[in-house]
């Protein structure tokens, strides 16, 4: 067995360039291992520490940020970019727009008025109509392929744009954010939830780590990766989880790279307007050809039957054939006059002026039909977060041993630490400072800088502000099992090996969840007590005002752990309360009057949001979504209701919770 794995091992030799430059793998054996998942090769090569070294990177300091080195293993391992098409000529477009039916039957009338025109009128008064028509066809034409050229180059413009996402990576020991196109070969990865993974790699670390490669497998379960299952595929989604991955494959070499080549880029598509008026016009232009199929014979059949009936039917006179291509003129005018000729150009020009004010008012839309589909929009469910706020989150208030302060500045030292009990203090800072999916890093410059969601941000400036040490909190405390936060259990949990032995589970999460969970809270002494329903009220009211003064709040608790339970699910109860921050997450400019121009158009919005209720209500007030008639409803009171009742409720309805969406939607397409 191992003298067959060495045979095995001893089969791949490096290529000289590669050797030359410094690595101890090529390109295509990287790409093997991962794209086949190939546990054997990959424990050939040593596993994930052997690949890295192979690769000259480290897994705790990532790769060197010099220029020549980073050229290098560019040069060897390729680019994180994905092959473009040659774009499509001018011409292309103009013979796309000459395929239009009408403007096929157009040309042919303009051919035949044209000839007919000449032969009985002579030149140039026989031509007058022809070329009218020839020119409202080279018209139509010249604006449909300009309007559609130009849009295929704003969408060129608009798909590199696409590309200028930032990834997390660490690179010489510092942690720092680069342009997905700069990802290389060796790079340290940190992935976060609704990350989607920038390039093929091997699993490093990480807790939970769950994975939607629907988009590349077709398969609709979730997949598991960590030490067992290492590897991770090129646009794929994290749903759960985080962790780190080592970059392996990047551009075309990855699977989804592959993917991509063997898709074609496929033509404009018509929009449903024009797929309509395109289906009128064809109608028209059938009826307008029997007509003019009808009419020619009723004006020739006099003639045809005297002819008949003189036997002189194969004898026909210059007059004859005058008068024949007379009634057949007259044809072709009830054809150049039923068809719409003028429908495609109007329908090509409205479209293209409507693009261009979208362009504008920075508004790009990849397919027009989306335009004409909002255009019958009658409502619009809006998230909160990022969307109706500017998604920068500040802590301005909070509770702490029952007592509630302002944070002025969280940037700012505070003396907040020296008023309250320095257990009270040290808890807090625990709770933050390792149950967090932010990192506080050092930058090259030797400034502090926080890499993380915007909470985990505004949670982590608050720690600093009370004196917390990220490293050296980190440095003496162990995580051992973490349980991300999702929409479901909304709450995140960390168990901790304590320095001086034992265990500690840290929670936060949604207020209404994380208090439930608590029987005991530390009050102003800094001791441990009962948490009665007395105390348990005033909390319940403290959260209703943060929330009333539009502020997201999240609750913090802790527990002790016995040993053995570490390895047991994480306990959902007997948590002792520590505190509660109030996060300011201030209304995007301009919301309000774009809330009012929506409903003088005749489009109801109305916000779907996670958050409490009462933060939702305060900030879709400060919005104008909400309004005196309007309801808040969360999703317990929304699925009690009978679907009559939901019909009666849905149009007064302006907030309502992200879980009754679905409810939401059936509702309101009955």
């Amino acid at each position: 067995m191992c003298s067959g794995l060495s045979l095995q091992s001893s089969q791949y030799v490096v290529p000289e360039d590669v050797r030359a430059a410094g690595f101890q793998i090529d390109a295509d054996e990287l790409t093997s291992i991962v794209e086949s998942r190939d546990t054997e090769r990959l424990t050939e090569h040593g596993q994930l520490d052997g690949i890295a070294d192979k690769l000259a990177t480290s897994l705790t300091d990532g790769i060197s940020m010099r220029e020549d080195l980073l050229v290098q293993r560019e040069q060897i391992y390729g680019v994180n970019k994905f092959a473009e098409s040659e774009p499509r000529s001018f011409w292309e477009f103009v013979w796309d727009a000459l395929q239009d039916t009408t403007l096929i039957i157009l040309a042919a009338c303009a051919f035949v008025s044209l000839t007919v025109g000449i032969a009985t009128e002579g030149w140039p008064n026989g031509s007058h109509d022809g070329i009218g028509i020839f020119a409202s066809i080279i018209l139509v034409v010249s604006v449909t392929a300009t309007s559609d050229y130009q849009q295929s180059l704003q969408f060129r413009d608009l798909d590199k744009e696409k590309r200028k996402i930032l990834v997390q990576v660490t690179r010489d020991g510092f942690r720092q954010r680069i342009l997905i196109d700069d990802l290389l070969p060796g790079d340290v990865v940190h992935l976060a939830v609704g990350d989607q993974v920038p390039a093929d790699g091997v699993f490093v670390s990480g807790f939970s780590l769950l994975l939607d490669e629907s988009s590349l497998t077709g398969e609709s379960e979730p997949v598991d990766v960590n030490e067992d299952k290492p590897f991770l595929s090129s646009g794929t989604k994290v749903l759960d989880g985080s962790g780190q991955m080592l970059v392996t494959s990047v551009g075309m070499r990855t699977q989804w790279g592959k993917l991509m080549a063997a898709l074609t880029e496929g033509g404009n598509d018509e929009t449903p307007l024009q797929v309509k008026l395109s289906g009128v016009a064809n109608i028209i232009g059938k009826i307008g050809l029997f007509f003019a199929v009808l009419t020619f014979v009723v004006l020739s059949q006099e003639l045809i039957g005297q002819k008949y009936h003189d036997e002189l039917l194969f004898s026909w006179s210059g007059d004859d054939v005058l008068e024949i291509l007379n009634h057949f003129a007259v044809a072709v005018t009830i054809v150049v006059v039923a068809v719409p000729e003028g429908l495609p150009l109007a329908v090509t020009l409205s479209l293209a002026y409507a693009m261009e004010k979208m362009m504008n008012d920075k508004a790009l839309v990849r397919q027009l039909a989306a335009c004409e589909t909002m255009g019958s929009a009658t409502v619009i469910c809006s998230d909160k977060t990022g969307t109706l706020t500017s998604n920068r989150m500040t802590v301005v208030k909070a509770c702490i041993c029952g007592n509630t302060v302002e944070v002025c500045d969280p940037l700012i030292p505070s003396s907040l630490s020296s008023e309250l009990p320095e257990v009270a203090v040290e808890t807090l800072l625990e709770s933050i400072l390792t149950n967090t999916g932010g990192e506080v890093v050092v930058d090259q410059n030797g400034k502090q800088d926080i890499i993380g969601t915007p909470t985990e941000t505004a949670l982590l400036e608050f720690a600093l502000s009370l004196g917390g040490n990220y490293k050296q909190k980190r440095q003496e405390t162990k995580i051992v099992k973490v349980e991300p936060f999702n929409s479901v259990k909304k709450r995140m949990t960390v168990i901790l090996e304590l320095p001086g032995g034992g265990y500690r589970a840290h929670c936060k999460g949604a207020t209404e969840i994380v208090l439930a969970a608590c029987d005991k809270f530390i009050d102003g002494s800094g001791s441990v007590v009962p948490l009665d329903k007395k105390t348990a009220n005033m909390l319940n009211d403290i959260i209703e005002t943060f929330s009333s003064e539009a502020l997201r709040t999240l609750c913090l608790a802790y527990r002790g752990l016995e040993d053995g339970s570490t390895q047991e699910e994480i306990p959902l109860q007997g948590y002792t309360f520590i505190g509660i921050v109030g996060i300011k997450d201030p209304v995007r400019p301009g919301v309000r009057e774009s809330v009012a121009s929506c409903r003088s158009a005749g489009i109801a919005v109305k916000m779907v949001t996670g958050d409490n209720i009462n933060t939702a209500k305060a900030i879709a007030r400060e919005c104008g979504i909400l309004t005196d008639g309007g309801l808040a409803i969360e999703g317990a009171e929304f699925r009690e209701k009978t679907p009559k009742e939901l019909l009666e409720l849905i149009p007064k309805m302006q907030v309502c919770h992200a879980s009754v969406l679905s409810w939401l939607c059936k509702c309101l397409s009955i």
